[in-house]
């Protein structure tokens, strides 16, 4: 197991090796860096005999200042500075060719990034599947684009054609242009974003998907026509709900005020770890959480901009004691699927990365999606395409929102009239999204492939 380093990446990577060990009882080596390794969740005492978690130190750059010298995951850098981080894990190349060669595994499975792994798996005639850790739909467009040579403005516009059924999937304007940037041009590596996934998708057997056809079949389709190789889809790696809460003692506050909640009452507000809105962005966030009354609970991670020597209060003055009596707004990490897995949770305010999407679904909750980076744009339209969750509205040439579009979203999804049905499919949705037997049936069809060797 290859994945990229980024939680999103490391999360869904980890899932899958657990799955496979649980329900296939293959053997898995998963490999990653020290520091990445440790924030992992623990492998099941049960599978340690099946998951091994091999570390690689990361190798530092020539240039010391580029990196600093405890960052191994994209959450632990500003945007600008990842191209470094992908700089530094291309070094891994030959440590990880000698451990291939020394293992000799019967599969190699790999994330967009590791564009060299084609040539290692070559050279000791190993098969190579590719693991995408993004939603069907949004894979399919991003192949359809760059298959089309994109320009920003063409992300602006639904595939319908090479998809070949009705999509809604598209870039916002505002989106498309940060989004070319980062996937299309290169970087300090020489290698872009694009360039690497087409490659590992050109060397690889088959692509392996976090999707069931219960959710997005005609995307799967899509995939399958654009690809023209195997694509299987392995569930969606739903987490099991509850676990260790023994945490410290704000945690165990938190926890506290949400068993005082009537059940489906409070809204969860999360943005990620990847996200990183500005003051702005959290203030107007803030007051529009205020605006509609909600009872809610916000996990805000501390933003670069308030660790000053001054220490600037990452709220607005006054927010906690105005809503003192309507919520809790926890800074720094907590526990993200316990916390939507309590019976208060109703409802969540999240950036449509996909895995917060998949533990939302989960427990039924309905979604209001405001999304920033990476492909949360075109798994927000996803949501409301499937009528699943609604979008916040933004201004459609800068993407700035105000505290009034906050509230309109929010009080819309949760207590309006006309959101009646977009709550009703929500909690239907959990038949599918938690339904353990269902993704397990899917593990079960790719470990069927894998023991074939894919023959």
């Amino acid at each position: 197991m290859l994945p990229w380093s980024a939680f999103g990446h490391l999360i869904p990577f980890f899932n899958l090796s657990i799955a496979l060990a649980q329900v296939g009882e293959i053997h898995v080596s998963f490999i990653s860096t020290p520091k990445n390794i440790q924030r992992l969740p623990k492998v099941p005492p049960s599978l340690t005999h099946l998951v091994k978690l091999v570390e690689f130190p990361l190798p530092s750059l020539d240039d010391k200042t580029l990196l600093p010298e405890d960052a191994e995951a994209s959450v632990d850098l500003p945007l600008e500075k990842i191209q470094y981080l992908k700089a530094a894990y291309d070094l891994l190349r030959e440590p990880i060719k000698q451990f291939i060669a020394d293992q000799k595994p019967d599969w190699i499975i790999v994330d967009f990034f590791q564009y060299w792994m084609g040539e290692i798996a070559e050279a000791y005639d190993i098969p190579m599947i590719h693991f995408s850790v993004f939603a069907a739909a949004s894979r399919s467009f991003l192949i359809a684009a760059r298959t089309s040579g994109p320009m920003p403005e063409s992300l602006t516009s639904p595939f319908s054609e090479k998809l070949h059924f009705p999509s809604t999937l598209a870039y916002r304007s505002y989106e498309a242009a940060e989004f070319y940037s980062m996937c299309y041009q290169e970087d300090a590596t020489g290698v872009s974003y694009a360039q690497r996934s087409a490659k590992v998708l050109g060397a690889c057997r088959a692509m392996a998907t976090r999707s069931c056809k219960e959710f997005d079949s005609d995307y799967l389709e899509a995939v399958q026509k654009l690809i023209c190789k195997p694509k299987i889809p392995v569930g969606l790696l739903t987490p099991p709900s509850g676990g260790d809460l023994n945490h410290d003692q704000s945690l165990q506050r938190l926890f506290k005020w949400l068993n005082q909640q009537n059940p489906r009452s409070v809204l969860f507000v999360g943005l990620g770890s990847e996200c990183k809105p500005n003051r702005d962005q959290v203030y107007e966030i803030a007051h529009g959480i205020e605006l509609s009354g909600l009872p809610f609970l916000w996990i805000l991670q501390k933003p670069s901009w308030s660790n000053t020597s001054d220490d600037v209060d990452p709220l607005p003055t006054g927010f906690d004691t105005r809503t003192a009596e309507k919520g809790v707004v926890h800074v720094g990490w907590a526990p993200q699927k316990e916390i939507l897995a309590h019976p208060s949770i109703g409802w969540s305010l999240l950036h449509a990365g996909i895995g917060s999407i998949i533990e939302t679904l989960q427990h039924g909750h309905v979604l209001v999606a405001l999304p920033f980076v990476y492909d949360q744009g075109l798994n927000a339209r996803l949501l409301v395409e499937k009528g699943l969750g609604i979008e916040v509205e933004r201004n459609e040439e800068n993407g700035s929102f105000t505290r009034k579009d906050i509230a309109k979203a929010l009080t819309y999804a949760m207590v309006s009239k006309e959101g009646k049905e977009l709550r009703a499919r929500a909690r239907e949705a959990a038949s599918v999204f938690g339904d353990t037997q269902l993704h397990n049936s899917y593990i079960s069809t790719f470990v069927e492939y894998l023991k074939a060797k894919g023959e």
